[in-house]
């Protein structure tokens, strides 16, 4: 289902034009308008969902094998040397349009931001780490 107020449902729908490279039934992959490298791509659902925890499981199935096709054709076709796949859930992830996407971001050798998809690592005591497994464990 489409929300007429959401601008990524207006992109994934053909309703505002894009730089698309892949169209199908279920998604619409554009390229992104503010691009962290070459080639960065968006893939977008048709259907809107405001995020992976409220998507449909199906649509889910699809978006990985088409997340390896994108980078697979970004690979061959720009000759990045790797590909970041980025899906943020909420503004503390750095969401901010809330409209379930997908980066697809090509990484090269002589990228001048290496922090691109970075973070630092922390470390937590033993207690700590046994804490978060039983909060966790399913």
């Amino acid at each position: 289902m489409k929300d007429e107020k959401c601008i990524f449902c207006k992109l994934a729908n053909g309703d505002i034009p894009t730089n698309s490279i892949y169209e199908d039934n279920d998604f619409k992959v554009i390229l992104d308008a503010d691009p962290a490298t070459k080639g960065h791509a968006l893939i977008l659902p048709k259907n809107h969902f405001a995020n992976l925890i409220e998507a449909d499981d199906e649509v889910l199935k699809k978006a990985l094998p088409l997340a390896k096709k994108i980078a697979k054709n970004m690979m061959e076709k720009l000759g990045c040397a790797g590909v970041n796949i980025v899906q943020n859930n909420g503004e503390a992830a750095g969401q901010t349009v809330h409209h379930l996407h997908i980066h697809v971001i090509p990484r090269y050798e002589d990228d001048p931001d290496k922090t691109i998809c970075g973070w630092s690592h922390q470390k937590f005591t033993d207690e700590e780490t046994t804490e978060v497994v039983k909060k966790l464990s399913m």
